[in-house]
């Protein structure tokens, strides 16, 4: 396809991103992912500070190509985390949970392109005041943690594309080249995709989760622990737990309780699927076979011209 925006931006051929999830999103996925001609993100949410020093520096290793660091702004030690990523001179960081502003100027400073995302247009706006290079619009079908507004990603993106006129990628039940295709329809220019990169060979999940994951079904997962953060979880045992405090008006403090510390970690990192804590995005129950992340990326692009043909072929 020809250079578009987000192409150009990131120096990539693809505007295709692999979302930086905890617990997935190691340096063999995001090598994986760059070397396909996508955009690959090492993700700091789940990472000691020497652990992803360690992961950028294998990466650098195994991809000559751009990619990136995803960074939850609200990560207790960020002024390590991003003393690593001035360092280790990382091309792309993308940021998330918290306000773009705090860092967007430092890291840009440095030659590096800074990508916030959103849940919806009035903070999209916010990220265009902040200096950001491109937005994620994500969408409420997404895995993991999501915004309170509980948007869809096709309402979403129309609205922020109206909002401002930066780079956009959009974010959320977007697994193929049909969904790359609508999302471009509605004014996105790149995708980020998570769920179909985090049931992948090279994701850094247990094969106990990814095998789950591949046998959902519609409806199978739901957002949950809203008091707390809007998460998107599979429905098991520990999800019937939080449910049941809900259900009877918990409290924040009895939810964060439940939850404890290293939740996902041990439902997506060490596969502990009925105490666990398992997150993933709606589009899983699409997914039913564990792939190679380079064959994802080329299955997309492939997909997208298709549509695109099958489009201008209708004769309307």
């Amino acid at each position: 396809m020809n250079t578009n925006r987000i192409s150009a931006l990131f120096g990539i051929r693809y505007p295709i991103i692999q979302a930086g999830m905890v617990w997935c999103s190691g340096w063999k996925l995001a090598a994986a992912v760059s070397n396909a001609g996508g955009l690959g993100l090492i993700g700091a949410g789940s990472m000691h500070p020497d652990t992803l020093r360690e992961h950028i520096c294998k990466c650098k290793a195994a991809t000559g190509k751009p990619f990136g660091v995803n960074v939850p702004l609200m990560y207790p030690q960020i002024e390590e985390i991003m003393q690593i990523i001035l360092e280790e001179k990382v091309p792309v960081v993308f940021t998330s949970a918290g306000n773009p502003k705090t860092w967007t100027s430092t890291l840009k400073a440095e030659g590096i392109k800074v990508a916030h995302v959103v849940s919806s247009s009035r903070f999209a706006v916010k990220c265009a005041e902040a200096g950001v290079d491109a937005v994620v619009a994500e969408g409420f079908e997404a895995g993991g943690h999501n915004g309170r507004e509980e948007t869809t990603t096709f309402t979403l993106i129309p609205q922020v594309r109206k909002a401002i006129d930066l780079p956009l990628i959009a974010a959320g039940g977007i697994a193929s080249g049909e969904g790359m295709a609508a999302a471009f329809a509605l004014g996105a220019e790149g995708v980020q995709v998570g769920t179909r990169f985090a049931l992948t060979r090279e994701s850094s999940a247990s094969e106990a989760f990814k095998q789950r994951c591949i046998s959902l079904n519609e409806g199978d997962t739901v957002l949950s622990l809203k008091k707390v953060s809007p998460t998107r979880l599979v429905k098991n045992e520990f999800y019937q737990q939080v449910q049941q405090l809900e259900d009877r008006g918990a409290t924040p403090e009895e939810l964060r309780e439940l939850l404890g510390k290293g939740r996902s970690k041990r439902g997506i990192f060490e596969g502990d699927l009925s105490e666990g804590e398992l997150e993933i995005g709606q589009i899983a129950s699409h997914i039913k076979e564990i792939i190679p992340a380079g064959e994802v990326v080329q299955q997309i692009m492939e997909g997208f011209h298709q549509t695109a043909k099958r489009l201008s072929e209708t004769g309307l």
